[in-house]
């Protein structure tokens, strides 16, 4: 089992910025990737930025730029810094881990961009 805690949601004006936090316990061994999510109210979920176990990223278009995604090995810890928010991107961020094909999700933490 993986724990995933997201932390460092809140609430900031365009064009601000906000950091994601997301530390992982439990059997973080084998953990191929990392990454953020995010779900808007009426809008399915979609990918905001992934890091693998190697250190490659990949971000979706709409946040390429502006966000970018990182890892702390000795903390198990991976961040997600965003700059120049737009309200587009207000939704609820969640967290994930891939461990041997089993996705592990966080409990999310809300992101409210105002215009």
């Amino acid at each position: 089992q993986v724990q995933l805690v997201e932390s460092g949601g809140g609430l900031v004006q365009a064009g601000g910025s906000l950091r994601l936090s997301c530390a992982a316990s439990g059997s973080i061994f084998s953990i191929n990737a990392m990454g953020w999510y995010r779900q808007a109210p009426g809008k399915q979920r979609e990918l905001v930025a992934v890091i693998s176990s190697g250190g490659s990223t990949t971000y979706a278009d709409s946040v390429k730029g502006r966000f970018t995604i990182s890892r702390d090995n000795a903390k198990n810890t991976v961040y997600l810094q965003m700059n120049s928010l737009k309200p587009e991107d207000t939704a609820e961020y969640l967290c994930h881990a891939l461990r041997r094909g089993r996705d592990y999700w966080g409990q999310g933490t809300q992101v409210t961009v105002s215009s």
